[in-house]
């Protein structure tokens, strides 16, 4: 098969059915002001907002726990982007 047929058959995925698809996963999610937070996904909305359980806040830099929430919501105009693959990219790092 070319390339070309190759990229044709490639599905673009909304990036909300990724979401939606992240439930019950362990997240990395990157806010506007820079802070992070890892968590696991527990709902999410049309507007992006993010509920997450066993929040853990980063120390900025670092992927030290700075603060250990229960249950958080994160609005998603505050969201600069989400890792929906944190438990596989960075499996040594402090999850929730």
């Amino acid at each position: 098969m070319s390339t070309m047929a190759q990229r044709q058959r490639v599905r673009t995925i909304s990036p909300l059915k990724m979401l939606r698809d992240a439930i019950g996963r362990v997240v990395l999610v990157k806010l506007k002001d820079g802070s992070e937070y890892v968590g696991k996904l527990h709902a999410t909305d049309s507007t992006m907002n993010l509920v997450l359980d066993e929040c853990v806040e980063l120390k900025p830099g670092t992927n030290e726990p700075k603060v250990k929430y229960g249950r958080v919501l994160i609005r998603g105009s505050h969201v600069v982007y989400v890792s929906v693959d944190y438990e596989i990219v960075a499996p040594s790092l402090p999850t929730a």
